[in-house]
């Protein structure tokens, strides 16, 4: 390394001079490196930041659109959240092997019990249970409410010399009753960490599960969904579509 003296000074001084330079560069060189480590840290913390999980939505089945769960012994159950979808259920997805759940009152779900014919007695309780909490009776914070089931057969969307509304159905023969139906759910995480909601006398398994019952001093819906919401951690939404209408309180069991 070639190094410039300057004449007119003394030999201490140049090497004073060349210290200072030496000591400048270094001083630059810690900068820099200092810098750089700076901007290692904020690249890695930007990198965490992106390491978020990332929620991919979830292709849903067709009969999640109505209310609907399955029972205990894998029977799918659908039920009508307006007096449109009871019509379009009936039209489109009963078959003469289902059976239809009514809550013995004005204003209620539509519910169709998937081969409902050859259900168990404990499935045709769930879906009538299913069929009460989905009624008029649960806005009225009823505790139970008779329901009955009939065949496809036994239902029609004409009557001689009369009309029928849209969501109700003209009923011939004989029914099968299941009086004084509980008016309960119970609602969690299947084992596919899927929000479901079933009659509380399912004995599908449910994790986190909360029993949900009709209440006048209870949380309107959309209370509740938000309530529910942070248990459940998903959108407010996805309980306010699945929720009964009506006030209600839960209770841990």
């Amino acid at each position: 390394m070639d190094l410039k003296l300057f004449y007119e000074k003394s030999v201490h001084e140049n090497a004073a001079h060349y210290y200072e330079l030496a000591k400048e560069s270094r001083e630059k060189i810690a900068g820099v490196e200092k810098a750089i480590e700076e901007t290692k840290k904020e690249i890695g913390n930007a990198k965490k930041g992106k390491k978020k999980e990332v929620r991919t939505k979830r292709q849903k089945e067709w009969y999640e659109k109505f209310h609907s769960c399955f029972t205990s012994a894998g029977h799918l159950m659908i039920g009508g959240r307006n007096a449109q979808q009871n019509d379009q259920i009936f039209a489109k997805h009963m078959e003469d092997k289902d059976l239809f759940f009514h809550a013995d009152i004005q204003g209620a779900s539509a519910v169709v019990l998937k081969d409902g014919i050859e259900a168990k007695e404990e499935e045709l309780k769930e879906a009538a249970q299913f069929a009460a909490s989905f009624s008029k009776a649960w806005i009225n914070a009823n505790a139970s409410v008779d329901v009955y089931a009939v065949k496809k057969a036994q239902l029609s969307k004409h009557v001689s010399g009369g009309f029928i509304p849209t969501g109700a159905f003209a009923i011939s023969g004989e029914r099968i009753w299941f009086r004084d139906t509980k008016l309960e759910l119970r609602i969690g995480k299947d084992e596919k960490s899927l929000l479901v909601l079933v009659p509380s006398i399912s004995k599908t398994t449910i994790k986190n599960a909360l029993v949900l019952v009709p209440s006048k001093s209870g949380k309107d819906k959309g209370a509740i969904a938000k309530s529910l919401a942070k248990r459940y951690d998903v959108h407010p939404d996805a309980l306010l579509e699945i929720l009964p209408n009506g006030k209600s309180k839960t209770v841990e069991r």
